[in-house]
């Protein structure tokens, strides 16, 4: 019987067979990690010279139905909608409640977005010629599902301190680094 002569830092067959078969699964991972777009959240904006111009007239009449439109058509499901408290919107943009539901008539009166009730709840739907966040062939359900966004002060107390143990938990890990 013949002994296999082995230099040192030299694998066996096998051992080299699954050195080989781990390198192939880390190019794998390697080469899908690099294929995903870090820009996951995308929003469609119209581009054409009325969409523009609406974009600007807007822009221009007021900075705070801008932002408010701007904050809707980021935080947009695939059906154009959202629901959000005004108090969520206050905590964003400082601005006052009166002058949050000025803007939010402005953007109604001029039909940049559409408003529905649930409850006491508002549904924000966004005008699908100016913003869409789906295919084009969802306009006909623009109108059902929503994300909803919520401010930790609207919770009760016991929700709220659980959110600062949160924030303080991850302040302290950025921290750490």
């Amino acid at each position: 019987m013949q002994t296999e002569i082995r230099v040192p830092g030299d694998v066996s067959p096998v051992e080299r067979m699954a050195q080989i078969k781990d390198q192939q699964i880390a190019e794998i991972l390697e080469h899908e990690r690099q294929k995903k777009s870090p820009f996951t959240k995308w929003t469609q904006q119209n581009n054409d010279e009325e969409a523009q111009e609406a974009r600007y007239w807007l822009m221009k009449k007021s900075p705070i139905a801008y932002c408010v439109m701007d904050f809707l058509a980021s935080n947009m499901d695939r059906y154009n909608a959202v629901i959000c408290s005004y108090r969520v919107m206050q905590e964003k943009f400082g601005y006052s409640r009166a002058a949050l539901s000025e803007a939010i008539k402005l953007l109604r009166e001029h039909n940049y977005i559409d408003v529905k009730k649930t409850g006491t709840s508002n549904i924000y739907i966004l005008n699908k010629r100016l913003y869409w966040n789906s295919w084009g062939t969802n306009y006909a359900y623009a109108e059902f599902g929503a994300n909803i966004i919520i401010s930790a002060s609207e919770q009760d107390k016991q929700t709220q301190e659980e959110v600062k143990l949160q924030i303080r938990k991850r302040q302290e890990v950025v921290t750490k680094k």
